[in-house]
């Protein structure tokens, strides 16, 4: 595991120095001169993901791409060949032109052989000038826990991908109609990344603490699945984060903001790919809570590769945050017909946050407290589904990650 421990590591020199061995010049993928990718479709009746178009572009021609409404699993498609270039370069970059709206576009990188092995990246389209996005290996996420994270010197090697995609798949919440135009894809021999190690010398949340006995206004994002959901129908009367925020605003007696980019079905990979998208509203958030596991295990993925990637998400979380958030993490919690086969998760959760000095809420210590002392009250932890929480969970939830804070 000593390997797995450094990718993050690896993920921040690779960028910086890899223009030792890489190619002295940028080398292009696509030079968007002519129609070099293909509409797909989507849905049952096979609809056109939307309309390729040539145009104006900052390099000679560029092409324009259209999404109809809706177009989830919809792609622009393109075929490559990568050389060893590619396992030598930094990363790569693209000129985007946005259509102004505050919709994003997504990239897909997908490995030759299998197609279990598809990384994402999601970029703004606000912008109708034209941009450079540069987007270095280690920025490419998983989008199935079978695939291992992006790591040129030891793990996925970007040489094996084989196709080019430009789409969303259908776990993300919005679909608009939307449009953006590409230019120049290249191999980067450099990137520019921040290579500070900004692991604390104590855990826990002791400058958010300060703050908030300070009454200093705090920002806190909560990073996870349909357990914080918003929009989910067990979270629509009560959620634990807005119980959080009113409970540390009462007795604090700052200001305390939420932010919830939970979306309901997501992976742990899937919340490290939408960070962008709050990190463009707030880019300085004093705590980010980390929640995921279940959808993780019930896609196949187990205790050991959920503490590689979640290792990496703290390392991705400080890093995009300049190191002004601090990080806490929660452990899975099972539901009841998995009560006592879910613990790999919740010990990998404890292991990152031990390593990584990160604060931790203990939501399954706690709920099995509960649950093994009493089957009525480990009843009403949960919803009638006995998976998302329920009247006494959310409460249970909200006050543990309080203690957590303020302990």
């Amino acid at each position: 595991m000593v390997r797995v421990g450094l990718i993050a590591i690896v993920c921040l020199l690779l960028a910086v120095t890899a223009g030792a061995s890489a190619p002295a010049a940028p080398v292009t993928i696509f030079d968007m001169d002519s129609m070099q990718f293909t509409v797909g479709t989507f849905g049952d009746s096979n609809t056109p993901a939307g309309t390729i178009e040539q145009v104006e572009g900052e390099f000679g021609k560029a092409l324009q791409f259209s999404f109809v409404p809706e177009s989830r699993n919809g792609y622009f498609m393109a075929r490559i060949t990568p050389t060893p270039e590619w396992d030598q370069a930094a990363g790569f970059s693209f000129w985007v032109k946005g259509d102004g709206s505050d919709s994003w576009g997504a990239l897909q990188l997908i490995d030759g052989e299998d197609f279990g092995r598809r990384y994402g990246y999601w970029f703004p389209i606000d912008s109708r000038e034209w941009r450079k996005v540069e987007v270095p290996w280690c920025d490419l996420i998983p989008e199935l826990p079978s695939a291992p994270l992006v790591d040129p010197a030891g793990g996925y090697q970007p040489s094996h991908f084989g196709y080019f995609w430009f789409g969303k798949r259908v776990r993300w919440f919005e679909y608009p109609a939307h449009s953006f135009a590409v230019d120049q894809i290249q191999l980067e021999p450099t990137i520019a990344l921040d290579s500070t190690d900004y692991t604390p010398a104590t855990g826990g949340t002791p400058r958010l603490l300060a703050k908030l006995k300070a009454k200093q206004p705090v920002t806190v994002v909560t990073v996870g699945d349909s357990l914080s959901d918003k929009h989910h129908w067990a979270n629509r009367e009560m959620l634990w984060s807005e119980l959080l925020v009113k409970k540390l605003g009462e007795d604090f007696g700052g200001e305390v903001k939420l932010v919830n980019p939970a979306v309901g079905g997501h992976q742990l990979t899937h919340g490290l790919m939408l960070m962008p998208m709050w990190i463009e509203t707030t880019p300085e958030p004093d705590l980010v809570t980390v929640w995921f596991g279940w959808n993780d295990w019930d896609d196949g993925m187990r205790g050991q590769h959920f503490q590689e990637v979640l290792r990496f998400a703290v390392d991705r979380i400080r890093r995009m945050t300049h190191g002004k958030a601090e990080v806490m993490l929660l452990t899975t919690v099972p539901d009841i017909e998995k009560w006592d086969g879910m613990g790999e998760m919740a010990e990998a959760v404890w292991a990152v946050a031990q390593e990584k000095r990160t604060g931790i809420a203990d939501i399954a210590g706690v709920f099995h407290e509960i649950g093994d002392q009493n089957e009525t009250a480990r009843d009403w932890l949960y919803a009638w589904d006995k998976v998302h929480l329920g009247p006494l969970g959310h409460p249970v939830t909200a006050e543990t990650v309080y203690e957590a804070v303020t302990r």
